[in-house]
This record gives structure tokens, sequence and C-alpha cells, in this order.
């Protein structure tokens, strides 16, 4: 799958999109069988399951985010809540001084909570102007239509989802040792507190074993299914 898009600005001349979507993943670590960039993977594969449907101007991902969680394992990088604000202020702000007043940001990773109160003051500002996608009800429902075996409580980071999702778009980045990755930390209280180090020392709370393709392929087409009432919100402000 192509991380970034390869279309012109004829192209988006042409279509004309009234909507903007933007991958927001991470660069954090996912265990020793999936890459830094998974969240950022699990983002993209999204926005282009959306734009398959619609006529939207899918954006570059935001690849670094807050992983603050995950500091101290190698490769992890991580950018302040404040510094993620301000970069999708710009990009809203230059969308709609284009003309694309409407935005759509597709987050791949839980740890990015700022985001949500992004979308929720634009929204104070300009109704109809944001939203945040997928929430948690569309990931249990994604989940349930999938037939996943774990919720997303059991299966935090690195787990069944995850592994689902990259095994259908981007297999080669899939680690063999996936299936024996499995790693429970159910209860996580001062997870804020002290992080995933506390709770995992492969970097995994979940179950990746329970990993497939047709897993990744269905909780796909669920979410496109969900994405439809995101949309319906934004274009019914006018």
């Amino acid at each position: 799958m192509d991380l970034l898009p390869l279309f012109t600005s004829t192209d988006v001349a042409v279509s004309a999109p009234e909507v903007a979507v933007l991958p927001v993943g991470s660069f954090e670590q996912h265990g020793s069988f999936l890459p830094l960039t998974t969240d950022t993977i699990v983002a993209t594969a999204i926005a282009a399951a959306i734009a398959r449907q619609h006529n939207v101007l899918v954006l570059p991902p935001i690849t670094l985010s807050c992983s603050h969680e995950h500091a101290g394992w190698a490769g992890t990088v991580s950018i302040s809540h404040q510094t993620l604000s301000a970069i999708v202020e710009d990009i809203r702000s230059s969308l709609s001084a284009s003309g694309i007043t409407r935005l759509v940001i597709v987050n791949g990773h839980g740890g990015n909570y700022v985001l949500s109160n992004i979308v929720q003051t634009a929204n104070a500002m300009t109704p109809g102007s944001m939203t945040l996608f997928p929430t948690r009800s569309d990931w249990a429902k994604a989940r349930q239509d999938a037939h996943l075996d774990s919720d997303a409580h059991h299966d935090m980071h690195a787990g069944e989802l995850e592994v689902s999702i990259l095994l259908h778009v981007h297999p080669q980045a899939v680690g063999e040792d996936f299936a024996a990755g499995d790693h429970a930390a159910d209860d996580r209280p001062m997870l804020l507190v002290h992080g995933m180090s506390a709770y995992t020392k492969t970097g995994v709370i979940g179950r990746p074993s329970a990993g497939t393709v047709a897993k990744g392929q269905a909780l796909l087409a669920s979410l496109v299914q969900s994405f439809d009432d995101h949309l319906a919100a934004l274009l019914s402000q006018g």
C-alpha cells in the first residue's frame, strides 16, 4: 500500500472534494513483529478505504504524534500535544483558505488524546467543520463485525486488531513471531503515571496470535460503513 497520495493538483481541481481526510499515526514500538509505523499504516489504510467510497481529499499522514507512554523503547519518537495541535490547526487553516472547510481526522493511535479536544473546540467555533474517526463505538462495531476474539481493553497494543489490519494491507510488515507474541495485562491502573513498561516487557498487550487477513479485511469494511454517519454529520451543516 502507498503511504503517500500520488494524485496531482489537477486531479484535485477536477474532483473538487468538499472534505479532507487527515490520517494521524505514530512512530512507536509495537513489539518485535510490527513496525514502528504501525499506527500510521492503520490510519492510512482506513483513509484509503474511505477514499475508495467517497470523493475526499486524502492528505499525507502525520507520522509522529504523542507516544510518551512508550518512552524508553528503542526507536519511539514523540512530539508534544501542543505541537500536534498546532500542526492540525495549521492544516485546517490552509485547507480552509483553499476552500475545503471540513476535515476528518483519522486517528490510528489511542494515545493522541488531544485530538478529541481539537475536534470539540473546532466544532464549537464552526459547527460541522471537523470529526474524529474512528470513535470507540466505531471500533467496537468493527470488532464485532469482524468477529474478533478480544475486546479493546484486553487487546490494547500490537494485538489482534493491529496484526489483522496489517496482515490484510501490508503483510510483509508483519514478523512471523506474532503468533507467539500474546501478553495479558488487563489491570493497568497507573498507565498514565508509569507508561507501558510497567505492564509489559515485550511492548505487547493483547492477542496478536488471533490476527488474520480475513479479520483485517472485515475491520476495514465495517469502518467504511460507519464513516457514512460522520460524513453525513459534516455535510448536514451546509
